[in-house]
This record gives structure tokens, C-alpha cells and sequence, in this order.
């Protein structure tokens, strides 16, 4: 185990998923995986919380302009801003669109992340608008983070695609992307207007239910040589 773990825990209430898209069983439950490594992906039992106590970690998380450089919004720079960003995330997993999650290392609030573009009807789903402070960047934080999604889409869930995707121009998250372990799949050519009009290629990756057991094994070996 690493030598700062501690108990990791994350909690994904099963009604926020809305049972009625078929991803998941019974509502209700709580699913706990436990990991002793570098971060934390939680979703508090009752969702309307996160607009306390999380709330103030995220903003103090996100005050760093280099988090959102690749963002397809403006970083909120006021308070009223950031409110409006966290309600389109509690909207949306209120709507059962988007289940997002709080990144959390060393007890501390360090960024978010979300599952999005629900497909079950194809069996897939997307992970983004994952977002870390800088000082969580190479920390492990962010691939730890992604092996707890990946295993409960995958383990849980039966995903047979997890996508991702990323600003073609962002070398840095298309370097975290591959060194989980997902497929380059190709460029969407102006694919969004993201920010203030800003034109933007995407770059697509992803990761099959079959390719899932070495992908997995490839994230537990380097998280536990770190």
C-alpha cells in the first residue's frame, strides 16, 4: 500500500443515477470500494449537500486559472459564478444526466470529476469535466481517481464503452488519457465553441469492457510503484 494511504471510500447513491435509464439495479443502495492509495472520488449521500460544506473546498480548488485553461467554460472568478456552475452540476444529477463527483486527497478537496452522456441503452457512458488543483497534478490523484470510475462503470455498471475526451491542443490531459490506458480514437475537427467562442478540435479515447482487465491491471501496477 502507499505510504500515505489511508482508507479510501467512495459512496455512489444508486438513486442519483435514476434506475429508470436501466445502468443500475435498485435504487437506493450505496455502493462502497474501498482503495488505499493517493485520492478519494466521493458523492455525499445526499447530493443537495454538496452545496455546503464541499462547496467552499471546490471553490477554494478551483481558484487556480491554469485548472480551467482547457475547460469549455470561463472560470467562475465570483462567488455568484461559482454558485451557478455547481447548481448545472446538481441540476443535472438531480435530472439524472450527469453524476458528478468531489476529488479528495490527503482530506483535502483537490478538484471534481463527473460521469456523463449516459447510454444505456449501448451500455456506455463518458467520463469528463474532471478537474484538478495544481497541486494534485502527478500526484497519482487524477489516475486513482479514474480507476475507482472505471471499475464501477465496468464492474458495476457492465459498461461496455467508457469514453474521453479532451481539447485536441491539450497535451497534458492527452498524456493522462493514454497513460491510463485508453485507445486514441481520432480528432473531431471543430467539434465545439467552448469559452468565449473559441473554436476546438476534440481528441477521443476510450476504453472496451474487453480491453478493461489490462487497463486495470496496467493502473493498479503503476499506483502502487508510486
Amino acid at each position: 500500500m502507499h505510504r500515505e494511504g489511508g482508507e479510501l471510500l467512495e459512496d455512489v447513491p444508486r438513486a442519483a443515477l435514476r434506475t429508470g435509464h436501466g445502468l443500475v439495479g435498485a435504487a437506493n443502495e450505496l455502493v462502497e470500494m474501498r482503495l488505499a492509495l493517493h485520492a478519494r472520488v466521493l458523492v455525499d449521500r445526499h447530493v443537495a449537500s454538496v452545496l455546503s460544506e464541499p462547496e467552499e473546498g471546490l471553490w477554494l480548488a478551483s481558484r487556480d486559472a491554469r485548472t480551467w485553461r482547457w475547460l469549455s467554460v470561463v472560470q467562475p472568478r465570483t462567488r455568484d459564478e461559482w454558485t451557478g456552475w455547481m447548481r448545472q452540476a446538481l441540476e443535472a444529477a438531480e435530472a439524472g444526466t450527469e453524476i458528478p463527483f468531489v476529488t479528495i486527497r490527503q482530506e483535502a478537496i483537490v478538484g471534481s470529476t463527473r460521469f456523463l452522456a449516459l447510454r444505456p441503452e449501448h451500455r456506455s457512458l463518458e467520463i469528463g469535466w474532471t478537474w484538478l488543483h495544481p497541486s494534485a497534478w502527478g500526484t497519482g490523484a487524477n489516475a486513482e481517481a479514474k480507476l475507482l470510475q472505471l471499475r464501477y462503470a465496468f464492474d458495476t455498471l457492465g459498461c461496455r464503452r467508457v469514453e474521453l475526451k479532451t481539447d485536441a491542443l491539450n497535451e497534458r490531459a492527452r498524456a493522462a488519457l493514454e497513460g491510463i490506458g485508453a485507445t486514441f480514437e481520432g480528432i473531431h475537427r471543430k467539434h465545439m465553441l467552448v469559452r468565449d467562442g473559441e473554436s476546438r478540435d476534440s481528441a477521443w479515447y476510450s476504453i472496451l469492457d474487453d480491453e478493461w482487465p489490462a487497463a486495470r491491471a496496467h493502473l493498479e501496477r503503476r499506483l502502487a510503484a508510486t
